[in-house]
């Protein structure tokens, strides 16, 4: 492993779009001349079952393979997934969770309470709440929260915003295009202005 790797872990249920996420984010280090490797864990996703997604970028990645307490970067787009997946955040690391619940199929059906806590346990952690289903509808479609989140990842990362901008174009059917550059925009701005 080369010491300049970073490792990004994207974490959420199915349907939230963290698999066109990490497609992106994978791009964006292609298109900085970095290497990438990238490993994907579906879990029922197309019922709403977690989804993690690990993106290693750096100028020579041997591995794919994320270790718990190795992960600069955890992304979540859910609440919940961020604590099921906190063990891998590195300390020092950065925590990045979008401010929304989804009620699991066992809590939905009242077979299980929902965790307590959940809130408070993420900002012990150093979490940024970011409120991503707000910005995304700010944004034109709730659909684009993945968007509103990697704008948020890109303020850690040194990737210029020209970069992204132009992956995302590319990447999102051209009649999302300005919704997806707008979430992206807001994720980013959230995250810059929570800095100052």
């Amino acid at each position: 492993m080369s010491n300049d790797t970073k490792t990004v872990l994207l974490s959420g249920v199915g349907g939230q779009g963290a698999i066109l996420a990490a497609d992106i984010l994978s791009r964006v280090a292609m298109a900085c001349g970095q290497d990438v490797k990238l490993s994907e864990i579906h879990g029922m996703a197309q019922r709403g079952g977690a989804v993690t997604t690990v993106v290693r970028l750096g100028d020579s990645v041997a591995s794919m393979v994320a270790d718990k307490g190795s992960v600069d970067y955890l992304v979540s787009f859910e609440k919940v997934e961020a604590l099921r997946n906190i063990e891998f955040l590195k300390d020092g690391g950065a925590l990045l969770v979008n401010d929304e619940f989804i009620k699991p199929l066992p809590v939905a059906t009242g077979a299980v309470q929902a965790p307590s806590g959940v809130v408070e346990s993420l900002e012990q952690a150093g979490a940024v709440l970011v409120p991503a289903e707000a910005l995304a509808k700010e944004a034109g479609s709730v659909k684009a929260v993945n968007v509103v989140l990697l704008g948020a990842l890109s303020t850690k990362l040194s990737y210029d915003e020209a970069t992204w901008l132009s992956v995302i174009e590319s990447r999102v059917p051209a009649k999302f295009k300005d919704v997806n550059i707008a979430a992206f925009k807001l994720g980013r701005k959230f995250v810059e202005e929570c800095s100052a």
